[in-house]
Protein backbone atom coordinates (compact mmCIF):
# COMPACT_ATOMS: atom_id res chain seq x y z
CA UNK A 1 0.00 0.00 0.00
CA UNK A 2 1.46 3.39 -1.03
CA UNK A 3 1.95 5.97 1.69
CA UNK A 4 0.38 9.41 1.87
CA UNK A 5 2.76 12.31 1.34
CA UNK A 6 2.60 15.32 3.65
CA UNK A 7 4.41 18.63 3.09
CA UNK A 8 4.96 20.74 6.20
CA UNK A 9 6.07 24.38 6.13
CA UNK A 10 7.80 25.40 9.33
CA UNK A 11 8.85 21.82 10.02
CA UNK A 12 11.76 22.93 12.18
CA UNK A 13 9.42 24.76 14.57
CA UNK A 14 7.65 23.29 17.57
CA UNK A 15 4.40 22.32 15.85
CA UNK A 16 6.09 21.21 12.64
CA UNK A 17 8.44 18.82 14.41
CA UNK A 18 5.68 17.35 16.58
CA UNK A 19 3.44 16.91 13.53
CA UNK A 20 6.26 15.11 11.69
CA UNK A 21 6.66 12.80 14.71
CA UNK A 22 2.93 12.10 14.76
CA UNK A 23 2.64 11.35 11.03
CA UNK A 24 5.71 9.12 10.98
CA UNK A 25 4.49 7.21 14.05
CA UNK A 26 1.32 6.34 12.12
CA UNK A 27 3.42 4.45 9.61
CA UNK A 28 1.38 5.44 6.57
CA UNK A 29 3.03 8.80 5.71
CA UNK A 30 6.06 10.10 3.91
CA UNK A 31 6.98 13.48 5.38
CA UNK A 32 8.53 16.38 3.50
CA UNK A 33 9.55 19.63 5.14
CA UNK A 34 10.07 23.06 3.69
CA UNK A 35 13.42 24.51 4.76
CA UNK A 36 14.64 28.00 3.89
CA UNK A 37 18.28 27.11 4.32
CA UNK A 38 20.32 24.40 2.64
CA UNK A 39 18.21 21.24 2.70
CA UNK A 40 20.88 19.12 4.38
CA UNK A 41 20.67 21.03 7.68
CA UNK A 42 18.57 19.66 10.51
CA UNK A 43 17.64 22.11 13.27
CA UNK A 44 17.58 20.84 16.89
CA UNK A 45 13.82 20.17 16.82
CA UNK A 46 14.12 17.77 13.89
CA UNK A 47 17.66 16.44 14.36
CA UNK A 48 16.18 13.14 15.54
CA UNK A 49 14.32 12.87 12.22
CA UNK A 50 17.45 12.86 10.05
CA UNK A 51 17.03 10.14 7.43
CA UNK A 52 13.32 9.83 8.18
CA UNK A 53 12.07 12.96 6.44
CA UNK A 54 12.98 14.79 3.23
CA UNK A 55 13.82 18.50 3.37
CA UNK A 56 12.99 20.62 0.34
CA UNK A 57 14.21 24.12 -0.39
CA UNK A 58 11.49 26.72 -0.25
CA UNK A 59 10.42 29.99 1.31
CA UNK A 60 7.01 31.43 2.15
CA UNK A 61 8.13 34.72 0.59
CA UNK A 62 8.82 33.03 -2.77
CA UNK A 63 5.82 31.47 -4.49
CA UNK A 64 7.85 29.84 -7.26
CA UNK A 65 9.86 27.92 -4.66
CA UNK A 66 6.60 26.71 -3.12
CA UNK A 67 5.29 25.54 -6.48
CA UNK A 68 8.56 23.69 -7.16
CA UNK A 69 8.36 21.98 -3.76
CA UNK A 70 4.79 20.85 -4.41
CA UNK A 71 5.72 19.52 -7.84
CA UNK A 72 8.71 17.71 -6.35
CA UNK A 73 6.87 15.82 -3.62
CA UNK A 74 3.30 15.71 -5.05
CA UNK A 75 1.72 15.88 -1.58
CA UNK A 76 -1.69 14.62 -0.54
CA UNK A 77 -1.69 17.04 2.41
CA UNK A 78 -0.01 20.44 2.93
CA UNK A 79 0.27 21.82 6.47
CA UNK A 80 1.15 25.54 6.55
CA UNK A 81 2.77 25.95 9.95
CA UNK A 82 5.47 28.40 8.88
CA UNK A 83 5.26 31.99 10.15
CA UNK A 84 7.01 34.81 11.93
CA UNK A 85 5.42 33.37 15.03
CA UNK A 86 6.63 35.53 17.92
CA UNK A 87 3.86 38.00 18.75
CA UNK A 88 6.14 40.45 20.54
CA UNK A 89 8.52 40.68 17.60
CA UNK A 90 5.69 41.48 15.19
CA UNK A 91 5.61 45.12 16.38
CA UNK A 92 9.26 45.64 15.42
CA UNK A 93 8.91 43.64 12.18
CA UNK A 94 5.32 44.30 11.01
CA UNK A 95 6.11 44.18 7.31
CA UNK A 96 8.02 40.90 7.49
CA UNK A 97 5.34 39.42 9.74
CA UNK A 98 2.65 40.39 7.25
CA UNK A 99 4.66 39.02 4.33
CA UNK A 100 5.49 35.65 5.86
CA UNK A 101 2.58 35.00 8.22
CA UNK A 102 -0.14 36.54 6.09
CA UNK A 103 0.86 36.52 2.42
CA UNK A 104 2.82 33.30 2.93
CA UNK A 105 -0.46 31.42 3.32
CA UNK A 106 -1.77 33.00 0.11
CA UNK A 107 1.35 31.91 -1.77
CA UNK A 108 0.97 28.30 -0.62
CA UNK A 109 -2.70 28.26 -1.59
CA UNK A 110 -1.95 29.80 -4.98
CA UNK A 111 0.88 27.31 -5.59
CA UNK A 112 -1.54 24.44 -4.89
CA UNK A 113 -4.17 25.97 -7.17
CA UNK A 114 -1.65 26.58 -9.93
CA UNK A 115 -0.33 23.04 -9.62
CA UNK A 116 -3.81 21.88 -10.59
CA UNK A 117 -4.27 18.84 -8.35
CA UNK A 118 -7.67 19.45 -6.76
CA UNK A 119 -7.19 16.52 -4.35
CA UNK A 120 -4.44 18.24 -2.34
CA UNK A 121 -5.68 19.14 1.13
CA UNK A 122 -4.50 22.33 2.83
CA UNK A 123 -4.24 23.14 6.54
CA UNK A 124 -3.77 26.72 7.77
CA UNK A 125 -2.43 27.33 11.26
CA UNK A 126 -4.78 30.04 12.50
CA UNK A 127 -4.42 31.45 16.00
CA UNK A 128 -6.37 32.59 19.03
CA UNK A 129 -4.41 35.86 18.67
CA UNK A 130 -6.93 36.70 15.94
CA UNK A 131 -9.53 37.07 18.71
CA UNK A 132 -7.51 39.64 20.62
CA UNK A 133 -9.71 41.92 22.72
CA UNK A 134 -12.96 39.99 22.42
CA UNK A 135 -12.64 38.32 25.82
CA UNK A 136 -15.02 35.69 27.18
CA UNK A 137 -15.16 32.14 25.84
CA UNK A 138 -14.44 32.05 22.11
CA UNK A 139 -15.52 29.55 19.46
CA UNK A 140 -15.58 29.43 15.65
CA UNK A 141 -18.36 32.06 15.49
CA UNK A 142 -16.73 34.66 17.73
CA UNK A 143 -15.95 38.01 16.08
CA UNK A 144 -12.25 38.65 15.58
CA UNK A 145 -10.40 41.65 17.03
CA UNK A 146 -6.62 41.14 16.64
CA UNK A 147 -4.35 43.36 18.74
CA UNK A 148 -0.93 42.84 17.11
CA UNK A 149 0.59 42.76 13.62
CA UNK A 150 0.92 39.01 14.15
CA UNK A 151 -2.78 38.64 14.93
CA UNK A 152 -3.77 40.79 11.95
CA UNK A 153 -1.50 38.75 9.66
CA UNK A 154 -2.96 35.48 10.93
CA UNK A 155 -6.45 36.84 10.32
CA UNK A 156 -5.61 37.61 6.70
CA UNK A 157 -4.27 34.06 6.27
CA UNK A 158 -7.42 32.69 7.91
CA UNK A 159 -9.78 34.60 5.61
CA UNK A 160 -7.82 33.92 2.44
CA UNK A 161 -8.02 30.22 3.30
CA UNK A 162 -11.80 30.53 3.51
CA UNK A 163 -11.82 32.45 0.24
CA UNK A 164 -9.89 29.79 -1.65
CA UNK A 165 -12.13 27.10 -0.19
CA UNK A 166 -15.24 28.89 -1.40
CA UNK A 167 -13.87 30.39 -4.64
CA UNK A 168 -11.89 27.45 -5.97
CA UNK A 169 -13.54 24.48 -4.28
CA UNK A 170 -10.32 23.55 -2.49
CA UNK A 171 -10.16 21.37 0.60
CA UNK A 172 -8.82 24.04 2.94
CA UNK A 173 -9.20 24.01 6.71
CA UNK A 174 -8.10 26.41 9.43
CA UNK A 175 -7.28 25.30 12.94
CA UNK A 176 -7.90 28.17 15.36
CA UNK A 177 -5.48 26.91 17.97
CA UNK A 178 -5.27 28.46 21.39
CA UNK A 179 -1.89 28.62 23.11
CA UNK A 180 -0.05 25.33 23.11
CA UNK A 181 3.47 24.71 24.31
CA UNK A 182 6.09 21.99 24.61
CA UNK A 183 9.71 21.38 25.48
CA UNK A 184 10.53 22.37 21.86
CA UNK A 185 9.19 25.91 22.21
CA UNK A 186 11.65 28.71 21.32
CA UNK A 187 13.41 30.48 24.18
CA UNK A 188 11.94 33.87 23.19
CA UNK A 189 8.45 32.72 24.26
CA UNK A 190 7.42 33.41 27.85
CA UNK A 191 6.63 29.79 28.71
CA UNK A 192 10.07 28.55 27.63
CA UNK A 193 11.70 31.59 29.21
CA UNK A 194 10.11 30.50 32.50
CA UNK A 195 10.93 26.79 32.24
CA UNK A 196 14.52 27.55 31.19
CA UNK A 197 14.88 30.22 33.87
CA UNK A 198 13.55 27.97 36.63
CA UNK A 199 15.91 25.21 35.52
CA UNK A 200 18.86 27.63 35.63
CA UNK A 201 17.88 28.86 39.11
CA UNK A 202 17.53 25.25 40.28
CA UNK A 203 21.02 24.42 38.96
CA UNK A 204 22.62 27.59 40.31
CA UNK A 205 23.17 29.06 36.86
CA UNK A 206 20.97 32.16 37.35
CA UNK A 207 19.34 34.11 40.18
CA UNK A 208 16.31 35.64 38.47
CA UNK A 209 14.01 35.68 35.42
CA UNK A 210 13.05 38.94 33.70
CA UNK A 211 9.42 39.01 32.54
CA UNK A 212 6.69 41.44 31.48
CA UNK A 213 3.01 41.25 32.42
CA UNK A 214 2.41 38.47 34.97
CA UNK A 215 -1.38 38.78 34.91
CA UNK A 216 -2.03 37.81 31.28
CA UNK A 217 -4.08 34.62 31.12
CA UNK A 218 -4.06 32.01 28.36
CA UNK A 219 -5.70 28.73 27.47
CA UNK A 220 -2.57 26.53 27.44
CA UNK A 221 -2.35 23.00 26.06
CA UNK A 222 0.39 20.55 25.03
CA UNK A 223 1.53 20.80 21.41
CA UNK A 224 1.59 17.02 20.61
CA UNK A 225 -2.13 16.87 21.50
CA UNK A 226 -2.84 19.75 19.12
CA UNK A 227 -1.00 18.39 16.08
CA UNK A 228 -3.21 15.31 16.30
CA UNK A 229 -6.19 17.68 16.04
CA UNK A 230 -4.67 19.22 12.90
CA UNK A 231 -4.47 15.80 11.30
CA UNK A 232 -8.05 14.98 12.33
CA UNK A 233 -9.31 18.10 10.54
CA UNK A 234 -7.62 16.94 7.33
CA UNK A 235 -9.32 13.53 7.44
CA UNK A 236 -12.86 14.90 7.22
CA UNK A 237 -14.96 14.60 4.06
CA UNK A 238 -15.71 18.33 4.08
CA UNK A 239 -13.27 21.09 4.98
CA UNK A 240 -14.18 23.47 7.79
CA UNK A 241 -12.63 25.51 10.61
CA UNK A 242 -12.17 24.28 14.16
CA UNK A 243 -11.09 25.72 17.52
CA UNK A 244 -8.66 23.61 19.54
CA UNK A 245 -8.44 24.58 23.21
CA UNK A 246 -8.48 23.10 26.71
CA UNK A 247 -11.35 25.24 28.01
CA UNK A 248 -9.21 26.31 30.98
CA UNK A 249 -7.30 29.54 31.47
CA UNK A 250 -4.18 30.12 33.56
CA UNK A 251 -2.15 33.25 34.23
CA UNK A 252 1.60 33.73 33.95
CA UNK A 253 1.57 33.62 37.76
CA UNK A 254 -0.04 30.17 37.62
CA UNK A 255 2.67 29.04 35.22
CA UNK A 256 5.31 30.36 37.62
CA UNK A 257 3.63 28.63 40.58
CA UNK A 258 3.75 25.25 38.85
CA UNK A 259 7.24 25.69 37.41
CA UNK A 260 8.83 26.70 40.72
CA UNK A 261 6.86 24.08 42.65
CA UNK A 262 8.47 21.43 40.42
CA UNK A 263 11.89 22.37 41.86
CA UNK A 264 10.59 22.78 45.42
CA UNK A 265 10.30 26.58 45.56
CA UNK A 266 7.02 27.90 46.96
CA UNK A 267 7.69 31.65 47.10
CA UNK A 268 9.18 32.67 43.76
CA UNK A 269 8.74 36.44 44.12
CA UNK A 270 12.43 37.15 44.78
CA UNK A 271 13.42 35.36 41.59
CA UNK A 272 11.24 37.46 39.25
CA UNK A 273 12.08 40.91 37.90
CA UNK A 274 9.63 42.94 35.84
CA UNK A 275 11.21 44.52 32.78
CA UNK A 276 9.17 47.11 30.81
CA UNK A 277 10.83 46.03 27.55
CA UNK A 278 8.79 42.82 27.69
CA UNK A 279 5.47 44.68 27.91
CA UNK A 280 3.52 44.83 24.64
CA UNK A 281 2.04 48.04 23.17
CA UNK A 282 -1.40 46.42 23.35
CA UNK A 283 -1.81 43.50 25.73
CA UNK A 284 -4.35 40.73 25.23
CA UNK A 285 -5.15 40.02 28.85
CA UNK A 286 -7.37 36.94 28.54
CA UNK A 287 -7.95 34.11 26.05
CA UNK A 288 -10.21 31.10 26.60
CA UNK A 289 -11.43 28.68 23.95
CA UNK A 290 -14.48 26.48 23.42
CA UNK A 291 -13.51 23.35 21.46
CA UNK A 292 -17.00 21.79 21.51
CA UNK A 293 -17.14 21.57 17.70
CA UNK A 294 -13.83 19.73 17.50
CA UNK A 295 -14.90 17.43 20.31
CA UNK A 296 -18.27 16.62 18.73
CA UNK A 297 -17.22 16.30 15.08
CA UNK A 298 -13.56 15.25 15.21
CA UNK A 299 -13.61 13.39 18.50
CA UNK A 300 -10.65 15.51 19.64
CA UNK A 301 -9.89 16.50 23.19
CA UNK A 302 -6.71 17.57 25.00
CA UNK A 303 -4.94 14.80 26.91
CA UNK A 304 -2.27 16.64 28.92
CA UNK A 305 -3.23 18.69 32.02
CA UNK A 306 -1.70 22.13 32.53
CA UNK A 307 0.45 21.02 35.48
CA UNK A 308 1.89 18.13 33.47
CA UNK A 309 2.69 20.48 30.57
CA UNK A 310 4.67 22.80 32.87
CA UNK A 311 6.47 19.88 34.52
CA UNK A 312 7.45 18.40 31.14
CA UNK A 313 9.02 21.71 30.09
CA UNK A 314 10.93 22.32 33.33
CA UNK A 315 12.15 18.72 33.52
CA UNK A 316 13.40 18.89 29.94
CA UNK A 317 15.29 22.16 30.52
CA UNK A 318 16.92 20.80 33.67
CA UNK A 319 18.07 17.79 31.64
CA UNK A 320 19.40 19.93 28.77
CA UNK A 321 21.24 22.35 31.04
CA UNK A 322 22.69 19.52 33.14
CA UNK A 323 24.07 17.89 30.00
CA UNK A 324 25.58 21.15 28.78
CA UNK A 325 26.93 21.96 32.23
Amino acid sequence: MSKKRALITGINGMDGSHLADFLLARGDYEVFGLERRKATYYSPNIAHLAGKITLLKGDLSDQNSLLRAIKECEPHEVYNLGAQSFVGESWSMPEQTSDITGLGALRVLEAIREHGNKDIKFYQASSSEMLGKKGGVANEETTFYPCSPYGVSKLYAHWITKNYRESHGMFAVSGILFNHESERRGHEFVTRKISDGVAKIHLGLADHISLGNLDASRDWGYAPDYVEGMWMMMQQEKSDDYVLATGETHSIRDFLDNAFNYVGIQDWSKYIKTDPKFLRPVEVSYLLGDASKARNILGWKPKTPFKDLVNIMVKNDIKLLSQNK
